[in-house]
């Protein structure tokens, strides 16, 4: 009988010892499968020229490598940053601009588009919250051929390139500015070109998810002053609704009464 518990307890044993194996080779075999990719080790700023110092070769299953990654650190030296890079960020394809690129703003515009710097102040510049990567629409504030004053919304979703002369930007420190560079079609440049001769230009931040354009016909004096008479209506029309009401007279107020459901009704004189 101990013969059998013994020859049990190493079949046990044995078991977990294969199991423990197999793990452990399988493990192996999926490091084997890792792939030696280029990681940014410190901040990147969009439109720096990269160098060697600024990343590092790191293992990444090959299941998991994403499109454009590079192994080679020769054809990653002297390529320019087109999008701010964190550390620990895999370095790919899509981050960098062409390989003509300088490096600086001129190789972070997209193709077919312009860089424009408009003037602005801390009301404009929507307080120093803008930053670089934020998008904004446009409003222009002037007057119309008959003198009356307007604001209208001239662009929608700008991509905002630089605040002054900084292409990067720390969100919890936002600052003022009194330059904005921003990025447009040919035609959207001489639209704004043309409103900030005419006018004031503001700045209106946009969530970075919503890309809707926004259609209005803009806002003239008289819809301001419209809307401070509607106002001005509705405050007089409450104020008749909730009028105060009268105060009792000296002969109710020294009674009591007893309130049943919803009916008030007369209980006694109060000797108060």
């Amino acid at each position: 009988m101990k013969i059998f518990w013994f020859a049990l307890i190493a079949l046990i044993f044995g078991i977990i010892a294969s199991l423990l194996v197999t793990k452990y080779v399988s493990i192996d075999a999926s490091n084997q499968g890792d792939k030696r990719v280029l990681m940014a080790k410190m901040p990147i700023e969009a439109g720096a020229v990269l160098v060697a110092t600024q990343f590092q070769l790191v293992a990444w299953p090959s299941a998991k490598t994403p499109e454009g990654v590079f192994t080679d650190e020769k054809k990653l030296i002297g390529r320019v940053a087109r999008q701010s890079m964190f550390p620990g960020e895999l370095i790919v394809e899509a981050k960098l601009a062409s390989l003509e690129s300088k490096g600086g703003l001129a190789s972070m515009i997209t193709v077919g588009k312009r860089a424009i710097s408009v003037r602005v102040n801390d009301v404009v510049g929507v307080a120093g919250f803008a930053l670089p990567g934020n998008y904004v629409d446009i409003l222009v504030s002037a007057k119309d051929g008959t003198g009356q004053p307007f604001s209208k919304t001239v662009l929608n979703h700008v991509k905002v390139l630089a605040i002054a002369q900084d292409t990067t930007a720390d969100p919890a420190k936002p600052k003022v500015v009194n330059a904005v560079t921003l990025e447009l079609t040919p035609s959207e440049a001489e639209q704004l070109d043309l409103a900030r001769s005419i006018g004031t230009l503001s700045l209106v931040l946009r969530n970075e998810i919503d890309s809707l354009e926004l259609k209005s016909g803009g806002a003239s004096l008289k819809d301001i002053t419209q809307h401070k008479e509607l106002l001005a209506d509705n405050v007089k029309s409450l104020g008749k609704k909730y009028r105060t009401v009268p105060k009792k007279s000296k002969e109710q107020s020294g009674k009591m009464l007893e309130i049943r459901g919803v009916k008030e009704n007369e209980y006694k004189e109060s000797t108060i």
